[in-house]
C-alpha cells in the first residue's frame, strides 16, 4: 500500500474514545490519563496490504485474550510516543525498527481504563520473522487491511460495565474478535482514509 495513501489518515478523523457510543457516560473530572503508544503497522503483501496485530496472553491480568496493536505505556526512557510504539513492537513481536517507514501519528484515543493511546501509523518496509514475547503475546497475526477499514464490516454492540450497558464497536475477522480501542482506532483510521 502506497504511503500517500495511508497519510491521508493523518490528516483525517479526531480524537476518540471507549466512551464515543455512549454519549450520556459521565467521565470523572480531573482524571489523570496514563500516555501509550500502539503501533498500527500495514505490510504488503502479493495479495493486498495486511495489518499486523496480537492476541494478547490469556493469563494477563489486565485485557487477557484480546486482540491488540503492540504497543504499551510510555516509558521514562523513551525519547516520545513513537519511539514507545516502536520499542514495544521490537519487545512484543521482534519488529525491528529498522523494517519500519514512521508516517505519523493519528488522533490519540481515551480508554475506559485511564489511558490516553497515540496510534502510530507506519509501513513494515522490510520482511521480519515474527516472535511473540512469551509473557504478553500468545499470538502474532496479520488480517486483511481492507477488510478492518472497512466501516461496512462494523458492528455495534454492547454489553454491561459497572452497571450499566456500554456499546463498542467490533470488526471481527475469522477467528478474531477485535473489539474495544483496537476496533475503535480502526474505524477511526477508516474514516480518516474516507472509506
Amino acid at each position: 500500500m502506497k504511503a500517500e495513501t495511508l497519510r491521508r489518515a493523518l490528516d483525517g478523523g479526531g480524537a476518540s474514545s471507549d466512551f464515543d457510543l455512549n454519549p450520556g457516560m459521565v467521565l470523572p473530572t480531573g482524571r489523570d490519563l496514563c500516555a501509550a503508544a500502539v503501533l498500527v503497522a500495514v505490510q504488503d503483501f502479493p495479495g493486498g496490504a495486511r495489518l499486523l496485530l496480537t492476541k494478547r496472553s490469556s493469563h494477563l491480568q489486565h485485557h487477557p485474550g484480546q486482540i491488540a496493536f503492540p504497543g504499551g505505556k510510555l516509558d521514562p526512557t523513551d525519547a516520545n510516543l513513537t519511539a514507545a510504539a516502536l520499542r514495544e513492537a521490537q519487545e512484543e513481536v521482534g519488529l525491528p525498527p529498522g523494517c519500519v517507514d514512521v508516517l505519523g501519528s493519528l488522533p490519540a484515543h481515551e480508554t475506559v481504563t485511564g489511558f490516553t493511546i497515540t496510534p502510530i501509523l507506519a509501513r513494515i518496509i522490510a520482511p521480519f520473522a515474527p516472535i511473540a514475547e512469551a509473557g504478553e503475546v500468545e499470538e502474532v497475526f496479520t488480517v486483511s487491511f481492507d477488510f478492518v477499514t472497512n466501516p461496512a464490516n462494523f458492528r455495534v454492540e454492547q454489553r454491561r460495565w459497572r452497571g450499566a450497558l456500554r456499546r463498542y464497536y467490533t470488526v471481527p475477522y475469522g477467528p478474531y474478535y477485535i473489539w474495544g480501542a483496537t476496533a475503535r482506532i480502526l474505524r477511526g483510521l477508516a474514516e480518516g482514509m474516507g472509506r
